[in-house]
């Protein structure tokens, strides 16, 4: 009887000890990042989003794809120059640049790639919802790297080595835009970055400061958690301009999906993805996140509630994957020459 006891007594020890913000935080949606990429299917699954099959030689050679500036017309521009890997996955930018120097005609800012495999829509307006889907618009885009499909495929194709991986990966299929593509996907795949708010969420208390608690419990108790959800703090298709407009909607024409309806940005690693929206506008964590109260939530954040949100928000930085720039396969005679 008295082990009976003593083992009760432990019990409610244990869970007086429990702190119950990790409860609330789950309860309100949070999830932490996936351990692997059989995680990584399971969330996908979960949001109803398509995926074809990981293996790491598909991602080392979507890696080499990455990289490669020949996927541009220019020669110049790869997936890194927009979502530089080492810039937090974005290019540090108000709005995006590409062939010959031209900025993002809607004046729209590049999202970081970090941890994008996790969103359920990509784009800012939702229209692909898939990484696959979405890596082959930047390549044909005119204003970015302006490369047509049937173009890409000849640049890749005069590669014998870059043909030796399709066909070893792909089959008979082999170097196809299709391919290109979900080459590129598989490799953002691993881009996952697991920070100490995914070690609270796990149960580890003292995985954030006191501080950043605070900010956490600002954060459920002032409605953030409405639309920065989920395993990404975001990523999903949300109603913008609530309660206000928003300052700076006149930089750009972009105005969402038809409906409206903007792709909320991951809060992971936001304190490396300056400046903020749609548009870039924004450089200051601080005033973002007040801006976010006004024209979402239709309250005042002060300026010293968002500083303790921002403790918060400064938890979402994660541990990057160490990635080894690649070298890449030698032109040959039949690859198509730059164009400028």
């Amino acid at each position: 009887m008295r082990f009976i006891h003593a083992v009760l007594s432990m019990c409610l020890v244990g869970s007086l000890s429990a702190n119950p913000l990790i409860d609330e935080a789950k309860n309100a949606g949070l999830v932490p990042l996936p351990k692997d990429q059989k995680g990584v299917e399971k969330i996908l699954t979960d949001l109803g989003v398509e995926f074809s099959k990981f293996t790491e030689e598909k991602a080392e050679l979507g890696k080499k794809l990455y990289f490669e500036p020949r996927l541009s017309k220019s020669g110049i521009i790869s997936c890194n120059t927009c979502h530089n890997l080492g810039l937090g996955g974005t290019d540090g930018i108000s709005a995006a640049v590409g062939h010959k120097w031209v900025a993002n005609p809607h004046h729209l800012n590049s999202p970081t790639v970090y941890n994008s495999v996790l969103n359920s829509s990509q784009f800012w307006d939702g229209r692909a919802g898939t990484l696959a889907d979405q890596a082959k618009g930047p390549i044909e885009a005119e204003p970015e790297m302006a490369t047509p499909a049937k173009l890409a495929v000849e640049k890749i194709s005069s590669l014998p080595e870059y043909v030796s991986e399709f066909k070893k990966i792909y089959g008979k299929s082999g170097v196809t835009f299709d391919n290109i593509a979900d080459a590129i996907a598989t490799f953002e795949r691993t881009l996952i970055t697991p920070s100490r708010f995914d070690e609270f969420l796990e149960g580890n208390e003292k995985a954030l400061t006191k501080k950043e608690q605070e900010g956490l419990r600002l954060f459920i108790d002032k409605g953030c958690i409405a639309c920065h959800n989920g395993v990404n703090l975001g990523g999903s298709m949300q109603a913008f301009q609530i309660a206000n407009k928003y300052k700076f909607a006149h930089l750009g024409d972009f105005k969402g999906d038809e409906n409206g309806m903007v792709k909320t940005p991951t809060l992971r690693n936001i304190t490396e993805t300056a400046p903020y929206f749609h548009n870039g506008a924004i450089w200051s964590l601080n005033e973002a996140i007040r801006e976010m109260g006004s024209v979402q939530l239709g309250i005042n954040i002060s300026k010293k509630e968002a500083a303790t949100i921002e403790e918060f928000l400064k938890s979402l930085t994660g541990k990057k994957p160490e990635i080894t720039y690649p070298q890449l396969p030698v032109s040959t005679e039949k690859t198509p020459k730059p164009e400028l």
